[in-house]
């Protein structure tokens, strides 16, 4: 599994363009998708190539500066949420080895004094790495301006107002992670990332140059996802499932360890993790209850839920 074929990827591309000139084909296309899988891949974005591929360059420096100086910028109680986590911390829900992973986060920029602060740190930015804040921090922004365009696919397909979720995430709690995942040895205990499913409302995810990418469909078997070069890989959260009452599922994904001839290679991705606000009160929507179809779910804010599951993966 070094590599995958475009072509082997079980989910058909939705191709942005269609979001200004068929919005209704555009919604319904994702959200078919997103019922089936629980994933989506959207084709033919509008993020800037020199921007993505400025972000990638500096993921990669980072990530190769000494351990000692990389430990500098990891926060004591910060529970990951900005900066680095080091090599074995994140450890997937139930499982009983650490990913295979290191890790940065950046999020929301918010003024002195804002009600939200004591939810979202200052972002820290290493002064080693030439460019970072710029690159870094203008990927943020536009998968942010993505995301919300997806988020309005989906609460067409949901027969809610286009707008539904801007108020909701305005100033949602929202993370880019920079992923690295180093050579793998062959007495590795563990996986690069354990099967899991995300948090938040929906993640948006660039990168991944090496295989290894899959997701478990409802028959219990995984299927590889490989999109299209510079496509974005987009799935539901649990916050998301909550919300629509398992309309839109949080599917269960992983990231297996490479074959034997690419143990040496790295693998780099940028997922952006989009949070509701932390106020939000996640209530299970009105139209996704049936008498086929109960509500699953008590309300919880979107805060209290992702100390919840903080606490359960060891970051918190």
């Amino acid at each position: 599994m070094s590599s995958i074929a475009a072509s082997d990827c079980a989910i058909a591309p939705v191709s942005l363009t269609l979001f200004d000139l068929d919005f209704a084909a555009f919604s319904k296309a994702l959200g078919l998708s997103f019922a089936r899988y629980g994933f989506a891949v959207v084709s033919d974005h509008d993020l800037s190539p020199e921007l993505v591929e400025g972000a990638l360059a500096r993921t990669k420096a980072f990530f190769a500066l000494p351990t000692e100086v990389k430990a500098v910028y990891r926060l004591p109680r910060g529970g990951g949420a900005r900066g680095y986590t080091p090599f074995g911390v994140e450890t997937a829900k139930g499982a009983s080895h650490v990913d295979l992973k290191e890790f940065w986060h950046m999020g929301r920029d918010l003024p002195e004094g804002h009600r939200f602060n004591r939810f979202m740190p200052v972002n820290l930015w290493p002064t080693e790495i030439e460019g970072f804040e710029t690159y870094v921090g203008g990927l943020y922004r536009a998968l942010d301006g993505l995301g919300r365009k997806v988020l309005s696919a989906i609460a067409h397909h949901l027969d809610l107002e286009r707008d539904f979720f801007d108020d909701k995430v305005d100033l949602g709690n929202s993370v880019l992670r920079l992923l690295h995942y180093p050579p793998v040895p062959a007495d590795a205990t563990g996986v690069r990332a354990g099967a899991h499913e995300d948090i938040n409302v929906i993640t948006l995810l660039l990168g991944a140059e090496e295989a290894g990418l899959e997701v478990l469909d409802r028959d219990g078997q995984w299927l590889p996802i490989a999109p299209p070069p510079g496509a974005v890989v987009c799935n539901i959260g649990d916050m998301l499932q909550r919300l629509t009452n398992q309309v839109l599922p949080s599917t269960t994904h992983r990231v297996v360890n490479p074959p034997p001839e690419r143990r040496g290679v790295s693998r780099y991705s940028t997922p952006f993790f989009l949070h509701f606000e932390p106020d939000y009160l996640i209530q299970t929507l009105p139209s996704c209850i049936s008498a086929e179809a109960p509500d699953h779910y008590d309300p919880i804010t979107a805060e209290d839920f992702l100390q919840e599951r903080l606490r359960e993966i060891k970051l918190a």
